[in-house]
């Protein structure tokens, strides 16, 4: 794997982290635990493995599909965010409010909205760690438009 690689992975990994534990388990826990959808203990490594898996699949998929032009940074970054979280907004917010009892089903799709808004803001920083990097199909040059 390249360089362009592990800094994309450990850009997504490094905020979200923190960002990820602030937000559910520090800033808006007793707002969670007033929805009542969380166990009362929760399994930390099972969401660092979730966001491992996520930060190496979206580090692989970034220059396969879009641009890594240093020029065209922003603009990637913003399709990027515009693919994804409302992708991964669906399987966390959406799915999650369908499946699970809670106190408030609006409360908890504010949250995690809001939640998913900053997540993908913040990963701009994978598109600035793959700027440059040599693309990587034939696939990249139609998305680059």
């Amino acid at each position: 794997m390249k360089k362009s690689f592990w800094l994309s992975a450990l850009a997504y990994l490094l905020p979200t982290l923190p960002l990820g534990y602030g937000w559910h388990l520090v800033t808006f826990k007793h707002a969670y635990e007033r929805l009542d959808v969380y166990r009362a203990e929760v399994i930390l490594p099972l969401g660092l493995d979730s966001m491992v898996v996520q930060a190496l699949i979206f580090a692989w998929m970034y220059p396969r599909l879009f641009s890594t032009r240093r020029e065209d940074w922003l603009a990637s970054a913003l399709r990027f965010a515009g693919v994804f979280a409302p992708l991964a907004w669906s399987f966390t917010t959406l799915a999650v409010a369908a499946k699970y009892q809670m106190s408030s089903v609006t409360d908890f799709m504010m949250l995690e909205t809001g939640f998913t808004i900053l997540q993908f803001a913040v990963t701009a920083l994978i598109a600035l760690a793959q700027r440059g990097a040599p693309a990587r199909s034939a696939a990249t040059a139609s998305v680059q438009g």
